[in-house]
């Protein structure tokens, strides 16, 4: 079985993950001190290389000012396509 982050259902969320920090104009290392971790952090979390547990999703988001149920829901339709 594949990891999580692997796994088809999760390969919509990183590339969303960093159209929010673009759209918020933001940098990795920028994102990664709003968040207080590395830049590393971000830019696995954003290639899929590192899974995103819901506390770290909803951080992000507020880093980036979006609510985080409106990203679900921009998710949501991804996955609906």
């Amino acid at each position: 079985m594949a990891k999580a982050q692997h796994a088809q259902r999760y390969r919509n969320l990183p590339p969303l993950l960093r159209k929010l920090r673009q759209e918020a104009g933001l940098t990795q290392r920028q994102l990664a001190a709003k968040l207080r971790t590395s830049h590393v952090f971000v830019h696995k979390s954003e290639i899929g290389e590192r899974r995103v547990d819901v506390t770290e999703f909803m951080d992000w988001c507020l880093a980036c000012s979006v609510e985080p149920e409106e990203v679900l829901r921009r998710l949501r339709r991804l996955r609906s396509l």
